[in-house]
């Protein structure tokens, strides 16, 4: 039989009770924290979207009357409007996280080849103007899509957002080798405007795989990607048109008749980066160094009644409503890795604190080797950080969701490591999570950009992943509902919030 306890033992709980109390409740206290809808991944299988729904049946018909105009935008939908028929969102997510580790991987494999001074091998696997964008959910991948016209009179073509890439190019007949993609493929003897870059133009020469077929005496190009996807083909300028009349004459794009790999349901890739061969960089004389897009959530494009769309504006209307509102920093070159996009990210916050151990030393670019730095990357889907810094980042959100009530489920999800049971519950509350950027600017991410879901029973995970391949990348999830302004003339990045 138990004994009652003593009165002495009695009287030191009374008095150790309050101040226990109050210091749990200071330290939940000294943690900020933002509400979360808690709604899990649906298990209803997904409807495929024909592109018309998305962009517009008469889109045709408005770049056929395209003029001269100086601003347009072009509407984005994500990939997920072009998913199979009968998966479900839970497929659609684990096959998204395989490519996005492939691109990840491709890109860490690209920067440590730039390190070592050496360039990956080709392999095979057998005013201004606006477009909208979509994102790819439902292929798996996180890329997001633009229909652009091409040629003259223009054909559409659902082309693949890409700021880690710099050559236009899409599938033209006649094919060697095409993969199945939406709509018709371009045919180049239908084009008043297409014409064949000669093998001796500068053009050619700005490839960085090029060849000449002497028989023609034209321009060869291939691109080749680190998940071992290939297009190849002829090198020729043409006529690319826009949604509410703009036009830009005489672009270098690839015209491929080989296409190999995992470009499932475009027509091909709009390359966005700091290269010579990209979109900005070819319309800078007409429209400016600058552009912006903005990504609204990846589930937006199969929602018929929502107003929110993404968007890809260039020139100066790509600077509209930034003001004070947005964060900007400076862009950093990579003189190894010319085309994408470097910014100095200097440290984060969780739950309104600064993380401990994480310096601007640990993601700093190191412009002599070209390791180390921060890229901001349309067609990566999670944010990966330098290990030090997400061990650091990790840690310190773990101790805030504590502190707030919330309980780690045993293991993780595919990369993600840090995961919650919310089933069942409406809202909860998350600890809040911050970038800091050189400059002083700090961007404050949603709660839906950092915890998501990952199953159909209420497991979110926290997204943003560790990794050891030399740089850092600030992915599309995260991006999701900023304005992120490429200001190529004062060569700096902004992100505006709630611009979508």
């Amino acid at each position: 039989m138990a004994s009652a306890p003593s009165p002495i033992c009695a009287l030191l709980l009374v008095l150790l009770l309050p101040p226990l109390t109050a210091a749990l409740s200071k330290q939940h206290a000294r943690y900020q924290y933002h509400t979360l809808r808690a709604t899990p991944l649906s298990p209803e299988q997904t409807a495929r979207v024909d592109a018309d729904a998305i962009f517009g049946a008469d889109l045709a018909a408005v770049l056929d009357d395209a003029s001269n105009a100086s601003t347009v935008q072009l509407l984005l939908a994500h990939r997920e409007a072009f998913a199979p028929p009968n998966a479900t969102a839970a497929q659609l997510l684990a096959h998204r996280l395989a490519r996005d580790a492939a691109r990840a991987d491709a890109i860490s494999t690209a920067a440590a080849g730039a390190a070592n001074g050496t360039r990956a091998a080709p392999r095979r696997r057998g005013g201004g103007f606006a477009a909208p964008v979509v994102s790819g959910l439902s292929q798996g991948s996180g890329e997001y899509f633009a229909q652009v016209g091409v040629g003259t009179p223009p054909a559409p073509a659902l082309l693949v957002l890409d700021t880690g890439s710099d050559v236009v190019w899409l599938q033209c007949a006649p094919c060697r080798h095409c993969y199945a993609q939406s709509g018709r493929v371009f045919d180049p003897r239908r084009s008043r405007s297409y014409a064949a870059v000669p093998c001796a133009a500068p053009l050619c020469r700005r490839l960085d795989s090029g060849g000449c077929d002497r028989r023609r005496g034209s321009c060869l190009y291939q691109v080749a990607y680190g998940d071992g996807s290939i297009t190849a083909g002829d090198l020729a300028t043409e006529t690319l048109s826009f949604a509410r009349g703009a036009r830009v004459p005489r672009v270098a794009i690839g015209c491929g008749h080989d296409n190999e790999g995992l470009f499932v349901a475009a027509a091909g890739l709009l390359g966005l980066g700091r290269g010579r061969l990209s979109l900005p960089t070819q319309a800078a004389r007409r429209y400016g160094r600058s552009f912006s897009y903005c990504l609204v959530d990846r589930t937006s494009s199969l929602n018929p009644s929502s107003t929110r769309s993404s968007t890809i504006t260039f020139g100066s209307a790509a600077m509209a409503g930034a003001g004070a509102r947005a964060s900007f920093t400076p862009m950093v070159r990579n003189p190894r890795m010319s085309t994408f996009y470097y910014v100095r990210v200097v440290g984060f916050s969780v739950g309104g604190a600064r993380v401990r151990g994480v310096s601007e030393r640990d993601l700093r670019l190191n412009p002599s080797t070209g390791r180390g730095g921060v890229i901001l990357d349309s067609g990566t889907s999670v944010t990966r950080l330098a290990r030090t810094v997400y061990a650091a980042v990790r840690a310190a959100f773990r101790a805030a969701t504590a502190a707030g009530g919330l309980r780690l489920t045993p293991g993780g999800f595919s990369l993600f490591d840090t995961c919650y049971d919310l089933g069942g519950r409406r809202v909860v509350k998350v600890p809040t999570l911050s970038l800091h950027l050189a400059g002083g600017a700090e961007v404050a991410l949603p709660p839906e950009n950092y915890l998501i879901p990952v199953d159909t029973r209420g497991t979110f995970c926290f997204a943003l992943a560790g990794t050891d391949g030399g740089v850092s990348i600030v992915g599309n999830i995260q991006q999701q509902g900023f304005r992120v302004v490429f200001d190529g003339d004062a060569q700096r990045v902004g992100l505006v919030p709630k611009s979508c």
